[in-house]
């Protein structure tokens, strides 16, 4: 449940009045920027998030500028007079704003339903929690299927963008929120990254940062396995170059077999065998053909369907392309310690012992570059059978750690 609505929550951002006499889901405008409840276009369907339009140009760490930027997110619970309790909850690689409420395509629950609300480890009763969907993302945000200036949508006339691009756009909507320092960011796998963007980059922004199953780099296999999906997108005839917006034909098959092969790279192997097995699907033999004969292999064709209806193949492209550059260290004179020095916000690193996509190798890296920056850290590693996704499903001890953090 919502602790707070819409119309409360531009009360509660008012400056000097100026949204009083305004309801939602009219536009607001203020010194900083334009919020809107208007949709953008994309996949964004009619009556979805807030948008913020950033006010100035967004420099680009390709050295372009994206005009007229815009982004999409949601808030939950109430912002306190001092604005000393803004969680900001950072998405991973397909997700989106919709943390915490249904989401307007598919009507499932918010992706970290069970995490966020009154009463959860993040409890909005407590805290006034932000997600917002990343530029290049499709569900408001400035993205590929966005409307350039001529017009048109940009496709790949888009910028390609990093991660850190990502975090100033999520920098510009907290100035726009008048927030000067969060409480706490957190974000699992891409929104780790996010955060260590974050805290690396804009270090007094975030007293707390919490970073679960991420890495601060993305390793060649990491590289390679989103190269695969990729190339399955541009190989689909239907993507066009990228031109598809106009067409009756999207890359829906390009796009599902991308997300089949990233999904594997979510679960483990032992987790598979439990669910799946060798058991087939809807028969007592084999049939001998080409069709979905095992369990696992009709659940990775679901995956693969659903996704197409939900997300955007050309944001697919960008978002991975940003993931694969993403190197820390490299963005600091080759040492990732460099990132944090004098760093004063207090970390919390967190990996999965399953986890082979982001492993906990790669969180320890972390923890040592934040040791010899002599910043606070604390680090856990959790058993769970799930891989990946694990920080995504019930865990009650990564429950207690975040809690117990963000206390």
């Amino acid at each position: 449940m919502r602790c707070l609505k819409k119309r409360q929550c531009f009360d509660k951002l008012s400056t000097k009045g100026i949204l009083k006499n305004l309801s939602y889901p009219l536009a607001v405008s203020l010194s900083k920027g334009c919020f809107s409840a208007l949709p953008f276009r994309a996949m964004a369907p009619a009556g979805s998030s807030p948008v913020y339009r950033i006010p100035d140009p967004l420099p680009l760490d390709s050295g372009q500028v994206l005009e007229r930027c815009e982004i999409a997110y949601e808030t939950y619970g109430t912002l306190a007079p001092d604005k000393g309790n803004a969680v900001l909850v950072c998405h991973a690689l397909t997700g989106d704003q919709y943390l915490a409420s249904p989401h307007p395509i598919t009507g499932k629950p918010g992706w970290w339903e069970r995490m966020v609300g009154p009463d959860k480890p993040i409890d909005t009763a407590r805290h006034f929690v932000i997600c917002a969907n990343v530029i290049g993302s499709c569900m408001g945000s400035s993205g590929p299927a966005s409307t350039a200036p001529d017009g048109q949508p940009y496709a790949m006339r888009f910028p390609v963008i990093t991660i850190r691009d990502m975090v100033r756009g999520l920098v510009a909507l907290l100035d726009g929120l008048g927030i000067g320092q969060l409480h706490a960011v957190v974000g699992g796998s891409m929104g780790g990254m996010q955060a260590l963007s974050l805290a690396a980059n804009w270090p007094s922004r975030a007293a707390r940062v919490l970073v679960i199953a991420s890495t601060a780099r993305h390793s060649a296999q990491n590289i390679a396995f989103h190269e695969v999906g990729r190339q399955a997108i541009m190989a689909d005839p239907a993507w066009a170059g990228g031109d598809y917006y106009a067409a009756d034909a999207k890359p829906d098959n390009g796009l599902a077999v991308a997300r089949m092969a990233a999904h594997i790279t979510y679960l483990s192997e032992a987790g598979l065998t439990e669910k799946f097995g060798r058991r087939l699907q809807d028969r007592a033999a084999k049939g001998f053909n080409f069709d979905a004969e095992f369990q696992v292999e009709s659940y990775l064709r679901y995956q693969g369907s659903g996704f197409t209806r939900r997300f955007d193949a050309n944001s697919y492209l960008y978002i991975t392309r940003a993931m694969d550059y993403f190197d820390i260290a490299e963005e600091h004179g080759g040492k990732l310690a460099n990132a944090f020095a004098g760093s004063q916000a207090r970390f919390c690193i967190v990996s999965f012992d399953t986890d082979w996509l982001y492993p906990t190798a790669e969180s320890r890296h972390i923890v040592h570059a934040l040791n010899a920056a002599g910043a606070k850290v604390s680090f856990v590693e959790l058993s769970a059978p799930h891989g990946h996704d694990s920080f995504l499903l019930e865990h009650d001890q990564l429950d207690r750690v975040v809690e117990g953090f963000l206390a």
